[in-house]
């Protein structure tokens, strides 16, 4: 099982990692909460190359990441959003929201 975490790699970007399911969601929630809170950077990156898998959790993160940036004024991106994620966001019509 790959390990799922979430930190801050570099200033502004928010490296997302692992299986992102119901089992991390919590905890990754308010762990990039926290990080984006703390982040001085007027951008925020969301960088999600080393997710290894992800449920329509992983999207849901995505938003509220999003969310969180855009409420203290960050500019917000998405890269590297793995297969599988986007097909999700295809089905839900975030795939606009969400390009990157």
């Amino acid at each position: 099982m790959s390990e799922s975490g979430v930190s801050m790699a570099e200033p502004g970007v928010l490296s997302l990692a692992g299986v992102l399911d119901y089992r991390s969601g919590p905890v990754l929630r308010k762990q990039g909460k926290a990080l984006i809170a703390a982040s001085r950077e007027p951008r925020l990156v969301l960088d999600c190359a080393a997710v290894s898998k992800s449920s329509s959790v992983g999207l849901s993160l995505l938003l509220a990441f999003i969310r969180d940036g855009q409420g203290l004024g960050k500019a917000c991106e998405v890269r590297n959003m793995p297969a599988d994620m986007r097909e999700i966001a295809e089905v839900y019509g975030l795939d606009e929201v969400l390009a990157g």
